[in-house]
């Protein structure tokens, strides 16, 4: 009977296991047909960059690569150069009326359309890279942002920073404030208008066009971004000298442009992901024009023979009168841009003092010989 009753507890054993195997094969197949059979969401992002840009474009484009498998390729976003779907200042209008999901690029090219948006992408000696993301994420820039962009259905993000730029390729040399008086220069935003206070020419063009202007002598001067991407776009062959720093552009921000409708009906996860990719590629790109821009300067300083030269200080001493007063007028005319610039102000007041006392001292310290 002993033996019975052992025989049947190892039968029922054997059973159970049998059950919960073929039970559990059961779910790993429906997992996977699930899987299979998830809908797959095909987004578009339009783009400012010219296709594969250093720095810029390639950031859109390891954006989209790092969304798609993160979602396991559940969002899938092909990418489109400058141009290629629709032209490169358009590319907000396109987000905003859906016929783009995503977009990329820079908030200052929508001055004409969203008259604040150039506060997002960089303030004429304002913050840097460090203290813009500070602003944006523990400052209330990110909620003024996402307000002034409200209206036009779309939502913006921060997906990258290029750093302190440099001040600029010129076609002769500038040794005074005198040497702005009617030079025309391609400087979009908020630096823009601090050349036309001190009698200078703005131009605002699209990357795709700002070699061809310089070399052609369409514009005198331009900024770009700094030696890594200057180097690429190949501007030492149109200009010989290279100035810093870059006043106009302390921290230049990089953003990506969700059509409201699109990422509102996104499944909670894709919505996370999507975010967490977003912020990734914000500290991806700074890291990588940190790490690239020396090198790329010792080869337009040593193979190109690039004339580097810095700004005299006498000359940054006005740039930076009348940057202060452009941005005070430019909140005084306009309510959005008040109430931006008030918060970014005593933002940066506020962290300056934090940072006389460590990143300032510290670089201070360390060149001290």
């Amino acid at each position: 009977m002993n033996k019975i009753k052992i025989w049947l507890k190892v039968a029922l054993l054997a059973l159970t296991a049998t059950v919960l195997v073929a039970c559990g094969e059961a779910e790993e197949k429906v997992t996977a047909q699930a899987e299979q059979k998830a809908e797959v969401i095909h987004w578009k992002m339009v783009t400012t960059w010219p296709k594969n840009a250093p720095g810029v474009g390639t950031g859109a484009e390891n954006l989209a690569k790092n969304i798609k498998e993160m979602s396991n390729g559940r969002l899938d976003i092909k990418v489109y150069g400058a141009g290629e779907l629709v032209p490169a200042l358009e590319a907000f209008d396109a987000v905003s009326r859906g016929t783009a999901e995503m977009g990329h690029g820079a908030s200052y090219y929508w001055k004409g359309k969203v008259f604040a948006s150039q506060f997002f992408t960089t303030v004429p000696f304002g913050l840097n890279a460090q203290e813009f993301n500070a602003w944006i994420s523990y400052g209330g820039g990110l909620a003024l942002w996402e307000e002034i962009y409200a209206p036009f259905n779309v939502i913006p993000m921060v997906a990258g920073n290029a750093g302190v730029q440099m001040g600029g390729w010129f076609n002769k040399e500038i040794n005074s404030l005198e040497d702005f008086k009617g030079l025309k220069m391609r400087m979009p935003g908020l630096g823009g208008e601090v050349l036309k206070k001190v009698g200078a020419s703005p131009i605002n063009l699209p990357a795709s066009e700002v070699f061809t202007a310089l070399q052609t002598g369409a514009i005198d001067a331009t900024e770009w971004v700094g030696p890594y991407n200057d180097l690429a776009f190949g501007l030492y062959k149109a200009a010989k000298y290279y100035y810093y720093p870059g006043w106009h552009e302390p921290g230049s921000a990089v953003e990506a442009i969700f059509n409201k409708d699109a990422f509102e009906v996104l499944p909670k996860d894709l919505k996370a992901i999507v975010r967490s990719a977003v912020q990734q590629a914000n500290l991806d790109m700074l890291n990588e024009f940190t790490a690239r821009n020396n090198a790329a300067l010792q080869t337009l300083v040593n193979e190109h023979k690039v004339i580097l030269k810095p700004f005299p200080e006498d000359l940054l001493v006005a740039l930076k009168k009348a940057s202060f007063e452009t941005l005070e007028e430019t909140a005084a005319n306009d309510p959005e841009s008040k109430k931006v610039f008030d918060s970014l102000k005593a933002f940066m007041g506020s962290v300056s003092e934090w940072h006389d006392v460590s990143e300032r001292a510290f670089i201070n310290a360390r060149s001290n010989d």
